[in-house]
């Protein structure tokens, strides 16, 4: 089954989620997988926040584009070792700055998409940056990651 394979070679997955938007979620994501890769670990970052893809801006990678390959989608790698996979909707749009407009089925099917499609190879942590709040979105995630290693979650909050 394909969708086995793409993340057979994942050891431990993680969900950064919050109940609202604009406290770092994916400021966090980042500064997890620069932390993780620079104790040595293999590490992937699956954007699935549809409407505010921050991270490939982040990592400086936003102008790379996403190229098929046998299994499905390959990530783009950042920095020279390769060291970061990142999967991201900022990569699929005409421009960086396009709105994602959708509704909620084709959202979930993007979402699935990801969770299956993509080739991720041997990673040590998959950390999985989510839209802001409770939505159908990680509803979906969590649903497609549920037959995989899902290590835990990490709710980002702010004192107010």
């Amino acid at each position: 089954l394909l969708e086995r394979s793409n993340l057979a070679g994942v050891q431990h997955i993680l969900l950064v989620l919050s109940g609202k938007g604009g406290v770092g979620k994916s400021t966090i994501s980042t500064e997890l997988a620069l932390a993780l890769w620079h104790s040595g670990k293999k590490v992937g970052i699956l954007d699935v926040d549809l409407c505010g893809p921050s991270i490939p801006r982040m990592l400086r990678v936003q102008d790379r584009a996403v190229h098929q390959c046998d299994s499905g989608w390959v990530p783009v790698f950042v920095g020279q070792d390769k060291g970061i996979s990142l999967m991201s909707i900022g990569f699929l749009l005409e421009r960086p700055d396009d709105a994602v407009v959708w509704r909620g089925p084709k959202k979930n099917a993007l979402i699935k998409q990801f969770v299956t499609d993509v080739a991720w190879g041997d990673l040590d942590f998959l950390i999985v940056d989510t839209p802001p709040g409770t939505s159908d979105e990680h509803i979906s995630a969590v649903e497609a990651l549920r037959p995989h290693r899902l290590l835990g979650a990490v709710l980002v909050t702010t004192p107010q």
